[in-house]
């Protein structure tokens, strides 16, 4: 331990650790605790302390239910107060004017799952590669409520209860990282938010939100849910099927005085009901509250109303292939399914002009039927949403636009391919997880070693620059325009392609209120 590793934030110092070549931070508390009468309430500063915190150990992470695909780690605790963050710099950046460029990480796990802390988004590598890349690089990971308790909508309960708290504490981060960054050696004028799935989303929502004005500088959106925020009727009815799970004899303000763990039962219990019952729709998400989201995300985007912020973003080429083999209802893949979720759009939406079948088929001359469900359910969740956000904000500021499609051996034989969230140990430079990574069993190591080295100097390079370029002899990657729809198919070897998504866009249309 030494001085430069005790930094003194704006609400007390935090002493931090050395790994060689990298300082760290972790478990620092951003806001106050979300207990108590807080619960259910937007993120508060927390009380200012004066003794040196120690911040040699994560932070607790947020009540969950268990998901066996994400790896939270061997020393994880769960408490309500959860509202830490983590920060890692080239060693003795702290202390100095270095002002490096910051990112800032919101881990996905369907707005259910999943911590900053995982050991899959430990920031050592990328912070190792931003200095062998002639970029270092701050990076912050982030906990931020979940499930009922960041995302329930009980705003029709009374006036005790808010709408988004994940959404705020995710705010409160990025306010903690302008009023303290530039003390770790960051530069608080270059913050990027980056974030995947559930994360991805929270980034698209707060790119249209006015609360987020001034607090990050550029976004990367991996696989962003961006249509996945609901209005208030929706969300309402999703809180009342969690209250029906409830024993709070008639009195929600019962609710206040619950133990946490029939709070997550009951949130696990409905997150699995929801896409049974409503396929194609999720428990959590965002709601449009008239307050940190005012209007629908895709609405603003349409509109021209969303920040302009530089946005890097893109999806996985088999998106959905991963909740078909985990057999999970969070994705409609059968044929079957995604019949019930058109039938409930058109009953919910009928203003809605949903494409004829054979249109919407045509988008997948190579499909057989039975993966042809896959596909589109991959599009409407994932892929339409991203290029429709691409065209509007490309109005607005630079967008570029991507497909990650490498897979190793091993998830070829597995018939899963390049599915949701297999690009994060690229981007991270860690294994998937930190119990056993099988990703090589079949070989591939060397190629993965390879795009790991490309992808994070690409994000880095976005995030310094504004310009995800890599070395001399890669493919560049172009901005994409309405006029030339430029992105970048990431694979063994990157390559740039015009005009990826045209058949799907000709067939599901080509405005982001084309379909809902």
């Amino acid at each position: 331990m030494t001085d430069q590793l005790t930094v003194e934030t704006a609400h007390g110092p935090v002493r931090g650790g050395n790994a060689g070549d990298v300082d760290v931070w972790k478990g620092v508390r951003f806001a106050a605790p979300p207990t108590g009468e807080r619960r259910w309430r937007h993120a508060a500063e927390p009380e200012p302390w004066t003794a040196v915190a120690d911040a040699d150990r994560y932070g607790h992470v947020c009540p969950q239910p268990t998901m066996p695909v994400i790896d939270l780690g061997p020393d994880t605790t769960t408490d309500e107060d959860c509202l830490f963050l983590n920060v890692w710099t080239p060693a003795g950046a702290a202390g100095s004017d270095a002002w490096l460029p910051v990112l800032v990480w919101v881990h996905g796990g369907a707005y259910l799952c999943g911590s900053g802390s995982q050991p899959l988004y430990d920031g050592a590598s990328l912070v190792r590669r931003s200095v062998a890349g002639g970029v270092p690089a701050v990076i912050v990971t982030v906990n931020y409520r979940m499930g009922v308790f960041g995302f329930a909508d009980l705003t029709g309960l009374g006036e005790d209860y808010q709408a988004n708290c994940g959404l705020s504490d995710v705010l409160a981060a990025l306010r903690w990282v302008q009023a303290n960054i530039e003390r770790f050696g960051g530069d608080p004028a270059t913050v990027t938010l980056f974030g995947e799935s559930a994360g991805a989303g929270v980034v698209t929502t707060l790119l249209t939100s006015p609360a987020a004005r001034g607090l990050f500088h550029r976004a990367v959106a991996q696989s962003s849910p961006a249509s996945s925020v609901y209005e208030h009727d929706r969300a309402d009815r999703h809180a009342r099927l969690l209250l029906d799970r409830l024993d709070v004899g008639g009195d929600p303000g019962r609710l206040h005085d619950l133990d946490p763990r029939p709070l997550v039962a009951a949130s696990g219990g409905v997150f699995n009901e929801v896409p049974e019952r409503f396929p194609g729709t999720i428990a959590f998400a965002p709601v449009v509250d008239g307050d940190l989201v005012p209007i629908d995300p895709m609405d603003a985007f349409s509109a021209g109303l969303a920040l302009d912020v530089p946005l890097l973003i893109g999806t996985n080429r088999d998106e959905t292939s991963l909740f078909r083999w985990m057999r999970s209802p969070l994705m409609p893949v059968s044929e079957s399914q995604v019949e019930a979720m058109f039938a409930m759009i058109a009953q919910e939406q009928p203003e809605l002009a949903i494409p004829e079948r054979h249109v919407m088929h045509a988008a997948y001359p190579r499909e057989r039927r039975r993966r042809r469900s896959m596909g589109i359910s991959r599009d409407l969740g994932f892929r339409l949403p991203t290029v429709w956000i691409a065209q509007a904000h490309s109005r607005r500021a630079p967008v570029y636009l991507y497909r990650f499609d490498w897979a190793t051996p091993f998830f070829r034989a597995l018939r899963i391919g390049a599915t949701h969230a297999t690009e994060l140990p690229y981007v991270w430079g860690n294994p998937a997880s930190a119990t056993r990574d099988l990703s090589y069993k079949l070989g591939g190591r060397r190629t993965g070693e390879r795009l790991t080295a490309r992808m994070q100097q690409r994000w880095l390079n976005f995030a310094a620059h504004g310009d995800p370029a890599a070395d001399s002899g890669h493919a560049r990657w172009q901005p994409y325009t309405d006029q030339r729809r430029h992105s970048l198919r990431i694979g063994a070897r990157d390559s740039a392609v015009t005009g990826l998504d045209d058949p799907l866009l000709d067939a599901f249309g080509h405005d982001v209120l084309a379909f809902g």
